[in-house]
Formats: structure tokens, sequence, C-alpha cells
């Protein structure tokens, strides 16, 4: 997501707070905050994906495998 996106996203808040958005408005706003948090979702999983945990006998698992192992 780019920087011109999260401004409108700002900018339609502001609105809607002050005199409210049109249907075009709202429906713009619901899907530039859907593809945001697609966007942090997105990046929070690619952050996880690089953790690795440190077992009680001394061996390292990967959270990806670990995640990968669960949703079969």
């Amino acid at each position: 997501m780019d920087q011109n996106s999260i401004k409108r996203i700002n900018e339609l808040y502001h609105k809607q707070k002050e005199s409210g958005l049109t249907d075009e408005e709202k429906a713009e706003q619901a899907a530039l905050r859907k593809e945001y948090i697609e966007s942090i979702r997105k990046n929070m999983r690619g952050s996880l994906d690089n953790v690795s945990l440190v077992n009680p006998d001394g061996s390292i698992t990967r959270l990806s495998d670990i995640r990968k192992k669960h949703m079969k």
C-alpha cells in the first residue's frame, strides 16, 4: 500500500467526521481499508515467518514450519 492510499484513507476519515460521506466515498473507504488490512496481515506473516523458536532440547524450529504443519 502506498502513501497516497493511506493519505486518502485519512482524508475520508476526517471528512466522515466533519460532514459525512457519499455512498461512493463510503465504498472507496471500505475498499481502501480492506486493502490496508490485507497489507498489514501480509507484512505480519512475513515477519513471523522469519521467527525461529528454540525448543527445550536445543533444536530450532522455524515458525513458518509450524504454521504449515497446522494448516494441513
